[in-house]
């Protein structure tokens, strides 16, 4: 088959990055993927052209509402991948949440990574409950054997003259879902303190005006380093080098980021909410932080109990294999797709 695969796609986002992962398992199926970027089309009439241009035979779309709204009342047939903001966010606006229903109405059928995102989505759109299949991410990681991390950070402004620095990472489009804000004013005081703590914030500008105030902010803040985005082999080396990765977001439907950490044996410090949640175990396979302040506490805990930091790094790749196999995902993929013939 000739599939479309629809998505919110920049290089560096989670979204972007399971899109590749799937076209991957679909082509190994023997099909053709035509990759397309939501932010490309303006409408179902532009999507419908480029069906007929591109002899399309069915899609696959990324987000609920970002490419839903763009398959509804197309005359293929297509399945969706809930997001995470589509479900914890979009769903709780009555105009989004209209259109998501009628998009599953049409859809052959949705996948959500977790089960509590089937059933928040279930609670919204209760005829919807049956044609939803839970699959997790398949984790990839594949660190590039030639990033100098220690070049790199010069470059940035930040020194590793011993080892006193602890480096957190921040992986993360500037959008204010996000809230890569959240932690600056804590880790700033901290690293006045101990120049040694630096966070570093790495990621695509996603949203331009939030982008700005992220900048104006991190200007001031001491010991906090705002960073371009970087080829994805290359982050996952910045991130082995790092001593632990950080997710400061809001809302997330199951972040790629963390994920990946976990595999490359590198702890995450994670916002205690139910997408972050429902792959930490608190102190087994991660940590768990509500506050600002408690990140900070916790932070120093695992840095002053090397056994604690081994152990969640163990408990943490074991998770890693047992659930999320990229052979188990691709497995479900091609034979979900099936049902778009």
């Amino acid at each position: 088959m000739r599939l479309l695969l629809l998505a919110p796609r920049r290089a560096q986002t989670g979204n972007g990055t399971t899109v590749r992962r799937i076209q991957d398992h679909l082509e190994a199926a023997g099909h053709t993927c035509i990759l397309k970027d939501t932010s490309d089309f303006e409408s179902p009439l532009t999507i419908s052209d480029l069906i007929s241009s591109e002899s399309v035979d069915a899609s696959l779309g990324i987000h609920l509402y970002r490419a839903g709204r763009l398959l509804q009342g197309s005359n293929i047939p297509f399945g969706i991948i809930f997001g995470g903001t589509d479900i914890n966010e979009d769903a709780k606006r009555n105009e989004k949440s209209w259109v998501m229903g009628a998009v599953l109405d049409e859809a052959r059928f949705a996948v959500s990574f977790t089960e509590a995102m089937k059933e928040t989505a279930a609670a919204y759109w209760p005829p919807a409950r049956n044609k939803i299949y839970v699959q997790s991410q398949g984790i990839v990681t594949a660190p590039s054997t030639s990033f100098n991390q220690k070049a790199f950070l010069q470059r940035a402004g930040i020194l590793q003259d011993n080892n006193s620095v602890h480096l957190f990472l921040l992986i993360c489009g500037l959008r204010r879902v996000k809230d890569p804000l959240f932690l600056v004013d804590a880790v700033a005081e901290w690293h006045r303190k101990e120049p040694g703590i630096h966070l570093i914030i790495i990621g695509p500008e996603v949203e331009a005006a939030f982008a700005e105030e992220v900048k104006e902010k991190v200007k001031t803040a001491d010991g906090v380093h705002l960073l371009q985005e970087i080829p994805q082999e290359d982050l996952h080396a910045l991130v082995k080098g790092c001593f632990a990765v950080v997710n400061s977001s809001v809302s997330e439907g199951m972040s790629a980021a963390i994920l990946e950490a976990m595999d490359l044996n590198v702890p995450v410090l994670a916002r205690n909410i139910p997408g972050n949640a429902a792959i930490i175990t608190h102190k087994a396979t991660g940590l768990l932080y509500s506050t600002p302040q408690e990140f900070v506490q916790l932070s120093k805990s695992l840095i002053g109990d090397p056994s604690l930091h081994k152990e969640i790094v163990l408990r943490a790749k074991a998770y890693i294999t047992k659930h999320h196999s990229p052979e188990c995902e691709r497995k479900v993929y091609q034979n979900l797709v099936l049902k778009l013939q």
